[in-house]
């Protein structure tokens, strides 16, 4: 590992101090969206038995509620996109814009012993690959 891929890993390990946004899949569509609305997140990460097994971005609550003609209130397990895609906080940050680029994602959780403790977006790691320090 060089020099530049450490600080690349560190950059993710300091990523860990953001809240990223968990409800239960239980939870109404409305009630999530409103969630984020109100926290100005592009994403929340749907837990069932507190475990993450799947993310629901601004782009999956209009197009798959009104593609499919959900009810506001359908449950948001019914809309997420499963099964999680995610890293753990030791993950190299070229390692995440390759599997971000491969699965066609912009948002990736960070989680560690089954708890979500930060979330990476795309256009961050994009500026930190062309701007290091």
């Amino acid at each position: 590992m060089n020099a530049t891929s450490t600080a690349l890993q560190l950059w993710i390990k300091k990523l860990l101090d953001n809240s990223v946004l968990s409800v239960n899949s239980t939870v109404p569509a409305y009630e999530a969206a409103k969630l984020m609305e109100n926290s100005k997140a592009g994403a929340i990460v749907v837990l069932e038995n507190q475990v993450p097994v799947g993310i629901v971005t601004n782009k999956d609550l209009t197009v798959k509620l009104i593609a499919h003609s959900y009810p506001f209130d359908t449950p948001i397990r019914r809309i997420m996109s499963t099964p999680l895609i995610f890293i753990n906080p030791e993950t190299e940050i070229n390692t995440a814009a390759e599997l971000m680029a491969s699965k066609k994602i912009r948002k990736l959780p960070i989680i560690s012993d089954d708890k979500v403790i930060g979330i990476i977006i795309a256009s961050d790691i994009a500026l930190k690959i062309t701007n290091p320090k």
